[in-house]
């Protein structure tokens, strides 16, 4: 069985989404008072942003080469854990905005240790027990192109991706008698481009829906793979410029780095998200 945690020290990719939020935040407090004659279909905003969680129930298969051996875990159902995300748009003009999207996964495993464990140059008598960290970061940035007035918009985005994952293991054992201990990392990070597909609606100029589709294909170097996600969900202003978001998504996460030290990572998060949103 796996064990998890949350880290509550926020790390600095998560400094650059905050900051990259206020940024687009206040760039769109800007474009307010630049276009204030010009008024946006009714499903979008000038500028916006969004805080928030994603209550994902985990399905996870990960495993790695480390110096003291193969980290592996069998697919397995964690309990459900609580992601904290950060969303911004800015609307450029009436068609165009630029999209920003952010959030950590970061959770503590006990996989099993499989082949000859090696620690301190030394073979392991007995199996090793292992202790390892996953940590998963992705920020996308993408422009989008707005099709469609009134009621109904459609959107096409494309843009860029970053990922990084690292495997963190501590392994323990039998060394000729003694207890020893090992400590190994491993990680990869990336850019990859981005498409990204929209749909939204407006009830009322309060109340709105919509419907999101993204996809990002990395090829190439040592690390490959692809990431996959969608989302429905609707809005909710009670607030002029305050509202409220609930909607329902899924992730999927393919990663293989093939080196001196492979490594494997497959992650599929499904569940609910709510956020708070701040219109400008």
């Amino acid at each position: 069985m796996f064990a998890t945690s949350i880290r509550l020290s926020p790390p600095r990719l998560r400094h650059l989404a905050t900051r990259s939020a206020m940024l687009l935040g206040m760039a769109g407090i800007a474009a307010v008072s630049s276009t204030a004659h010009a008024e946006p279909a009714m499903p979008l905003d000038r500028a916006s942003i969004s805080l928030g969680a994603f209550y994902a129930d985990p399905r996870i298969d990960i495993g790695a080469d480390t110096q003291f051996g193969r980290i592996d875990s069998p697919e397995s159902n964690p309990k459900h854990t609580t992601i904290p995300r950060v969303k911004a748009d800015l609307l450029i003009g009436d068609r165009h905005g630029i999209a920003f999207d952010y959030y950590r996964y970061d959770k503590n495993y006990t996989p099993t240790l499989t082949g000859q464990t090696i620690i301190d140059g030394q073979p392991v008598s007995g199996t090793a027990t292992a202790n390892a960290d996953l940590t998963l970061d992705l920020a996308k940035l993408s422009y989008k192109w707005w099709m469609g007035q009134e009621k109904d918009t459609f959107g096409i985005g494309l843009g860029a991706a970053y990922y990084a994952a690292k495997l963190d293991g501590t392994a323990t054992g039998l060394v000729n008698g003694i207890s020893a201990t090992a400590r190994d990392s491993v990680s990869e990070h990336a850019f990859a481009p981005l498409i990204e597909l929209a749909w939204r609606h407006s009830f009322t100029p309060d109340l709105r829906m919509y419907m999101e589709a993204s996809g990002i294909k990395k090829n190439g170097g040592s690390i490959n793979g692809h990431i996959y996600g969608g989302n429905i969900g609707v809005e909710w202003f009670p607030f002029k410029n305050v509202g409220f978001v609930a909607d329902y998504g899924i992730s999927k996460i393919t990663l293989r780095r093939d080196s001196t030290r492979d490594a494997d990572l497959n992650i599929r998060l499904t569940g609910p998200s709510a956020y708070v949103k701040m219109r400008f």
